[in-house]
């Protein structure tokens, strides 16, 4: 079992639920928009949020931000030690960086005793963009070996000075690479992982790299905090993930809409009726599932399956209710039976 750390009041690891992540995209200066967005995320389910601190303004920042929001916030360092330190002193609950990108040993001490003094906990966070020409050499380019080593060496650096609240992450655009290198670094130690497909690309793309990535880890029990990478609003993360987890059964999150692709048997408009529904459905907590099936060859049996259901008929369906057929709807009352019984459940 992987050991447990801390973000804020949010455990990671050490057999704790995988957490869902997400970024910030605007200006963490402009603290009135950045809550904005926090709060947005956390309406979705966002278990920790993560800002650019690009300067000493956003780092100060922090502090009124996190007045206002209530999950906790990690700070993004890259370069500069000081930024970190700031960050640190405003408040933040984690921060992301590399160790071997913030200048001397000495710097990367003071940054990692200020965590310590804190309680905050540390992601080094590994980039196959970003690999030292060093490991390039020894390794034969980007690859697994390469990826792990690096990342190994920069937990040896926080080790040194006495500190072990570290996250880790081996972020790559390619699939194939960040599954292979987590599955290495799983072996290696037992720090956390935090499991990210990195510049997936727009909704779609990005959706699909990073269920085939992340699912793919997540399958194996490899994987303790997660952060789909979208070209898209922040809140789309959030909602991927939180389904990803909730298909994978590790964590509820709301109806699971069972919908046939629809076929030439199908009698009803079953594309309109189901996106109704999950329209409707938005923002439900209720954990159960909801079949909406086109014709009678699977939908009987998918919607006995579920806790409730249709199976479509020729301008009608029958309603499924636990495991029961309750009785026949027309088909321009299927939507609205439908959300009334979800909301006797």
């Amino acid at each position: 079992m992987k050991k447990k750390v801390f973000c804020g009041n949010v455990p990671i690891g050490g057999g704790s639920p995988v957490t869902v992540q997400s970024m910030t995209n605007t200006r963490t200066t402009d603290i009135e928009g950045t809550v904005s967005q926090i709060i947005s995320l956390e309406e979705v389910g966002c278990d920790l949020v993560r800002c650019a601190v690009p300067d000493i303004e956003s780092a100060r920042a922090i502090r009124e931000i996190k007045k206002k929001i209530h999950i906790p916030i990690i700070a993004d360092i890259h370069f500069d030690y000081r930024l970190a330190l700031e960050s640190i002193l405003m408040g933040a609950d984690g921060i992301r960086l590399n160790p071997g990108n913030i200048g001397t040993s000495l710097n990367v001490k003071e940054v990692v005793t200020a965590c310590k003094d804190s309680g905050i906990k540390i992601r080094v966070g590994v980039n196959s963009g970003s690999l030292k020409q060093d490991f390039l050499d020894q390794y034969g380019g980007v690859n697994k070996h390469s990826m792990v080593e690096s990342a190994l060496q920069q937990v040896s650096i926080i080790e040194k000075c006495g500190y072990d609240n570290i996250v880790i992450s081996l972020k790559s655009s390619d699939v194939r690479l960040t599954y292979d290198s987590y599955k290495l670094m799983n072996e290696k130690n037992d720090y956390p992982l935090h499991l990210g497909v990195t510049e997936a690309g727009t909704f779609i793309n990005g959706t699909i790299k990073s269920s085939v990535g992340i699912g793919s880890l997540l399958l194996e029990g490899i994987g303790d905090t997660i952060r789909i990478s979208l070209t898209d609003d922040p809140k789309n993360e959030v909602l991927v993930g939180r389904k990803m987890l909730q298909f994978l059964k590790l964590r509820p999150y709301g109806p699971n809409i069972i919908s046939c692709p629809t076929c030439g048997r199908t009698k009803i408009n079953l594309e309109k009726i189901a996106n109704e529904v999950e329209d409707r459905l938005k923002g439900s907590k209720k954990d159960i599932s909801v079949a909406i099936m086109g014709c009678i060859v699977n939908g009987p049996g998918e919607a006995k399956e579920a806790e409730i259901g249709i199976a479509g008929g020729n301008g009608y369906a029958m309603l499924f209710k636990k495991g029961k057929i309750i009785r026949r709807i027309k088909e321009d009352e299927i939507v609205e039976t439908l959300i009334e019984e979800i909301q006797k459940l």
